[in-house]
């Protein structure tokens, strides 16, 4: 019975795993994409260039291993909202788009795998 109940935790914990935590779902990110102050905030943050806001250092944490899983992790909202932010950065950003890609992607492997995925989505990785 002791077994039963500890394997049950244990595929419990592990189910919990399978997703990046959604706390942070609830962010605006287009308030933050459209806000000169928000928007440097946190894009110092992502290159280690300034402080970062808990949502900050979370996206930091996971960011290398959701590219490198095709946000695998992610929940349906968190990949909504990169590619909306992904989408926004190319678009209108695109001097921070290209130091934030040099950073998170310098051998262009991210980019060359996800091309015909963002460009279904109307994205210019």
């Amino acid at each position: 019975m002791k077994f039963i109940l500890i394997a049950t935790a244990l595929i419990g914990l592990v189910a919990a795993q399978q997703k990046y935590t959604s706390k942070f779902d609830s962010i605006d990110v287009d308030e933050i994409l459209k806000s000169d102050r928000l928007f440097k905030n946190y894009y110092k943050c992502l290159l280690d260039q300034g402080r970062c806001t808990p949502e900050g250092n979370e996206l930091k944490r996971v960011l290398p291993e959701a590219l490198e899983t095709a946000c695998a992790k992610c929940t349906d909202r968190q990949r909504n909202t990169s590619a909306r932010a992904i989408k926004f950065l190319s678009d209108n950003r695109p001097a921070e788009w290209k130091v934030l890609r040099a950073k998170y992607d310098p051998n262009n492997r991210y980019s060359t795998r996800y091309q015909s995925v963002g460009r279904q989505q109307g994205i210019n990785l």
